[in-house]
């Protein structure tokens, strides 16, 4: 029987044997993913405040797309480094107390589940194996 993962996201070989793009390309989609993860954690803080669980689970399919998508646009590990940082920068900036007194997360299960179910999401896509030749420390180990 055929795994129906593989359907949706090809063979590990398939992935690998796909080219990389461009340097340029690439270099032009960091920040873009930068700016995509910071939008899709401001998004996800207040879809899971005001949908309860539905809303948790649309932000974290909302980050799982965000992460896998920078790696498989870029075939590297910082596409998905690149929305992560944008994503955990604005979650800091959000977690702080406003002037006010009020708070974008508060202290309550979505809020926590959003927090640490987006950070295992990004550490299992930067996991994924990539297109890359450079592997640390070693050079040229894929040629």
């Amino acid at each position: 029987m055929r795994n129906p993962l593989h359907v949706l996201f090809g063979t590990r070989a398939q992935r690998l044997a796909e080219a990389l793009p461009s340097r340029s390309r690439r270099i032009a989609a960091y920040p873009v993913l930068f700016v995509l993860g910071a939008l899709v954690s401001l998004c996800g803080c207040f879809v899971q405040a005001l949908w309860g669980l539905g809303g948790l689970l649309l932000a974290l399919a909302g980050v799982a797309a965000v992460f896998y998508g920078g790696l498989r646009l870029t075939g590297t590990k910082l596409g998905t480094g690149a929305p992560l940082v944008g994503w955990f920068l604005m979650l800091t900036v959000l977690l702080a107390p406003r002037p006010e007194g009020d708070f974008v997360l508060q202290g309550s299960f979505n809020a926590y589940a959003y927090l640490l179910g987006g950070l295992v999401i990004g550490v299992c896509c930067a996991l994924l194996p990539t297109r890359s030749p450079f592997a640390f420390g070693i050079p040229h180990q894929r040629d």
